[in-house]
């Protein structure tokens, strides 16, 4: 428990931070393993309130992948992965929008409402926001984004909502898609032109040696990218999500951050303090 007087030094330091974001658009993509209890959720969510609070006009884009594989072998349906990604026919197409769309969203909905958030549940379905496209015959039904349409989001955050969205995609001929949580985040936030994308994630945030946490690579320009992909610092699963960080800047997004949603707080800390507490993505010169 920190004392009130650097409770103090940590508002006053805030202070050009919260100047900075005020009534900017900041989009937040948090799930998967990042989810890790109703505790952290409760934290997570009363962070975000304190945002929209002092004026920052947030968005949160969610996954769910654990709760959908739970809800899928209670069904007796196996999850399948092709490449990291969940082979999804149309029969998991359905699962993955009943468990998105109605009970992960509803239930961060209801969370920030009781922190005295102003709320709404949205989905890619929603106002025609996520058009997609099949992502290659391998996956199913797993959706590339062709479209964003951002209307609904934004009459959500001009009425002083903060908009929750599930990433399920749609395609003209009545399909419904599986989006990747940070692909959609990415999307949104760029065609937002929002100030900083979030990535909430499992791990500190790029490192240079994975086996240690100390070596924590604090800022990336986009340019550094392919360098450090060939020296094998960027490699695994963290290449599609420093590939979202990338498109996310090149779409108009000023910065992107990959920071641990394990730690309590790392949202503020990221945002609202000099140091930080993870990876920050920019443009460069």
């Amino acid at each position: 428990m920190i004392g009130k007087e650097q409770q103090a030094e940590f508002l006053l330091e805030a202070m050009p931070y919260i100047e900075k974001y005020q009534n900017k658009v900041l989009v937040i993509k948090y799930g998967g393993n990042a989810m890790l209890g109703d505790d952290f959720k409760w934290s997570v969510m009363r962070d975000l309130t304190l945002l929209r609070f002092v004026g920052i006009k947030v968005v949160l884009v969610h996954g769910g992948g654990p709760e959908i594989s739970q809800t899928l072998k209670r069904m007796g349906v196996e999850s399948r992965f092709v490449g990291g990604l969940r082979y999804t026919d149309e029969e998991t197409a359905e699962v993955v929008r009943m468990v998105l769309a109605g009970k992960v969203n509803k239930s961060l909905v209801h969370m920030l409402g009781a922190m005295g958030a102003k709320s709404i549940g949205l989905c890619g379905i929603d106002g025609n926001m996520l058009l997609c496209e099949k992502e290659s015959e391998e996956l199913g039904f797993v959706g590339k984004i062709t479209d964003v349409r951002t209307e609904v989001i934004e009459d959500a955050l001009n009425a002083g909502y903060l908009p929750v969205i599930s990433t399920v995609g749609y395609d003209e001929a009545g399909n419904i898609y599986n989006v990747n949580a940070d692909t959609a985040a990415s999307a949104i936030a760029g065609a937002l032109k929002a100030e900083s994308l979030i990535l909430m994630t499992d791990i500190k945030g790029l490192l240079k040696d994975k086996d240690d946490e100390e070596s924590l690579i604090k800022k990336v320009y986009v340019s550094d990218i392919p360098s450090l992909v060939k020296d094998g610092i960027i490699s695994g699963g963290m290449i599609p999500k420093v590939n979202c960080c990338k498109d996310a800047i090149r779409r108009g997004v000023n910065r992107v951050f990959i920071t641990d949603g394990r730690v309590k707080h790392s949202i503020l800390l990221e945002l609202l303090s000099d140091e930080g507490s993870g990876t920050m993505f920019v443009k460069g010169d």
